[in-house]
């Protein structure tokens, strides 16, 4: 079943946890500079192609339903005809935000972020069906406002050239003050700011930090059959963080997740997506998930970074709360 099919039947109130929408974000290039497929042994860079090698593994595993790149891999696989012999959709990432610009020694991410597009959406539409625009709200007028105008720029031309794309909003990475919880003014921000997009405009669906089970459950129940929430995976943390980062979005009304470095950071990025649909569809907990994670790596003769009972530590603080 194809990734639209999926949303279809999520729209249409007919979902099961097999039509959870996965997402693998393998656009950290356009992040990490030459850190981005990792270090060896002796602390030196790996060349991209390792990092596009995984991409073309995971892709013709068939568990993830998009596989979001740059524009420039995108070109690559593309001329490999990796989407032509597999159902994953291709997407591109097609503004990199100066929050995003992760580079060693750069300080960027401490400043509000700038918008900066890379990409050329006619370019990127000879070699995906999709892509993926960002925004961070600050409660800062001026940004913010700056902000909606280039995304009403993409909008118009994106429509005029017939490309859909999905809509990410970060967590702003430095403080941001709010006169109620943060979490209720992003989501506002979030609804208010496509109430007035046509359908012609509108992504389709959102990707989102986890703001917790009320954030979660009020942005998912605003207009489902219009408004699908997803969740982005952020740092790489212990496999418990991941599936059960999972799991919570899930049953809060999360119907798509797009993680990157959760994927790509674990040991078997192919296991890891394997244990993400098994908490997923076979309904178990994240500690059975970390379990019999551990058990495919031990089949696969793959020496796990962190031994059981360390990785099945829950490490990120939003998630030990609702656990």
């Amino acid at each position: 079943m194809s990734f639209k099919d999926k949303l279809t039947k999520i729209k249409n109130n007919l979902y099961a946890k097999a039509d959870f929408i996965i997402a693998d974000a393998k656009d950290g290039d356009m992040a990490f500079g030459c850190a981005t497929a990792g270090m060896n042994d002796q602390g030196a860079s790996l060349p991209l192609k390792t990092y596009r090698d995984d991409i073309v593994r995971v892709a013709s595993s068939e568990l993830v339903d998009i596989m979001l790149t740059s524009v420039s891999n995108a070109e690559i696989l593309s001329g490999l005809n990796l989407y032509e012999t597999h159902r994953t959709t291709p997407a591109v990432r097609l503004n990199d935000t100066t929050d995003i610009w992760h580079v060693r020694g750069g300080t960027y991410p401490k400043h509000m972020m700038q918008n900066f597009r890379s990409a050329e959406i006619i370019r990127a539409k000879a070699v995906a069906e999709l892509g993926l625009y960002s925004v961070t709200f600050y409660n800062d007028l001026e940004q913010d406002l700056q902000t909606l105008h280039d995304y009403k720029e993409f909008r118009n031309e994106a429509s005029e050239l017939g490309f859909d794309h999905f809509l990410e909003v970060f967590n702003p990475q430095i403080s941001v003050k709010t006169e109620d919880d943060f979490w209720k003014y992003n989501n506002d921000m979030i609804v208010r700011c496509l109430a007035g997009v046509s359908q012609y405009e509108r992504p389709l669906f959102l990707k989102a930090a986890y703001n917790g089970p009320a954030a979660t459950e009020e942005i998912s129940n605003y207009d489902p059959a219009h408004l699908v929430f997803g969740i982005l995976g952020g740092g790489a943390g212990t496999t418990r963080d991941c599936l059960e980062l999972l799991r919570q979005a899930e049953k809060y009304g999360a119907r798509v997740a797009l993680f990157g470095r959760k994927i790509y950071q674990s040991e078997c990025s192919i296991s890891m997506i394997t244990a993400m649909r098994r908490v997923l569809e076979q309904d178990i907990s994240s500690i059975e998930g970390v379990k019999a994670y551990h058990y495919d790596l031990s089949q696969l003769g793959i020496t796990p970074k962190r031994a059981l009972v360390d990785d099945l530590e829950l490490t990120e603080e939003i998630l030990q709360v609702n656990v």
